[in-house]
């Protein structure tokens, strides 16, 4: 089986490294031909400059892209070549967007399937990403397989869509989560405490500390915003969070406040940075 992989962005770029590290990656993809140039002759991995052409000499092709408009320009032009094959979308992006995308993947004699990742760029290197898998069950056994290269956890949760409504659920807590650990460090350093003490607390002792905590607040001490996840990508999740919410009648009201703070983090000019740096809101617009 002929597997391909398009998309070299920090995570894409990972997954594809430890696929080629086991043997399982054939070809290559990406939008800038440079870094396509640069994981070839890294991994020695074939790359293409066509994605029709990628597609006709691949039995899989794993993607994994920025957000909707990416995902659903890259599908419309590999669509002509669906035919036959097994698409695996790690992107994470709106469900329905995903879901029509999908039928029209059906339409043409494929499969796809959604299939988002918890875990950050760390998680991927480590293998321990836990993947979220919707699609039909028939072929999910052929997924994992290749999956299994660049994840300890890989999922069946039910039809197309699934894995995406998995994903959200993540993203909505640790989106959440993560600006509460920002508000309560700043509470902590604004009344006089150590800063490297309030860390300590959420990352080990707190009722509340979690492996987020224990890896977001030392970089909270250090201002250490090197990305991991950018905010950009989690105001960008927080706001399908929305649209989804809309759509299905629920209420989302600490989600909805979380997106604000990313927003203004990016405001700030922290949109390629690391998210844990919207606590950067909350120590500027702190009186001194």
């Amino acid at each position: 089986m002929k597997v391909a992989l398009v998309g070299l962005g920090v995570m894409g770029w990972r997954i594809a490294a430890n696929l080629a590290s086991d043997r399982k990656l054939d070809y290559v993809y990406n939008r800038t031909t440079s870094k396509a140039e640069e994981f070839s002759k890294k991994y020695n991995v074939k790359y293409f400059t066509d994605l029709k052409e990628l597609v006709r000499n691949s039995d899989l092709v794993i993607t994994m892209l920025a957000d909707d408009n990416a995902v659903s320009s890259v599908y419309h032009e590999m669509l002509s070549e669906a035919k036959g094959k097994t698409f695996v979308d790690m992107s994470t992006i709106s469900p329905s967007v995903s879901v029509e995308i999908a039928k029209k993947v059906s339409e043409a004699g494929g499969v796809m399937f959604d299939a988002p990742v918890i875990g950050t760029s760390v998680f991927v290197e480590q293998r321990k990403l836990t993947v979220l898998v919707g699609g039909p069950r028939e072929k999910f056994d052929e997924v994992k397989e290749v999956l299994k290269s660049t994840a300890s956890n890989i999922l069946y949760l039910g039809k197309n869509g699934m894995g995406l409504y998995a994903k959200l659920v993540n993203n909505l807590l640790v989106g959440t989560y993560v600006a509460a650990l920002a508000e309560a460090f700043n509470f902590g350093v604004k009344s006089g405490l150590d800063p490297n003490e309030v860390a300590k607390i959420l990352a080990e002792m707190a009722s509340a500390k979690s492996p987020t905590s224990e890896i977001k607040a030392p970089k909270l001490v250090t201002g250490d915003y090197n990305t991991q996840f950018a905010t950009k990508h989690m105001r960008k999740d927080l706001e399908i969070i929305q649209r989804e919410s809309q759509n299905l009648k629920v209420i989302a009201p600490l989600s909805s406040l979380a997106l604000q703070l990313y927003r203004m983090a990016e405001a700030l000019g922290y949109s390629e940075a690391d998210y844990v740096s919207v606590y950067e809101v909350f120590k500027r617009f702190s009186p001194k």
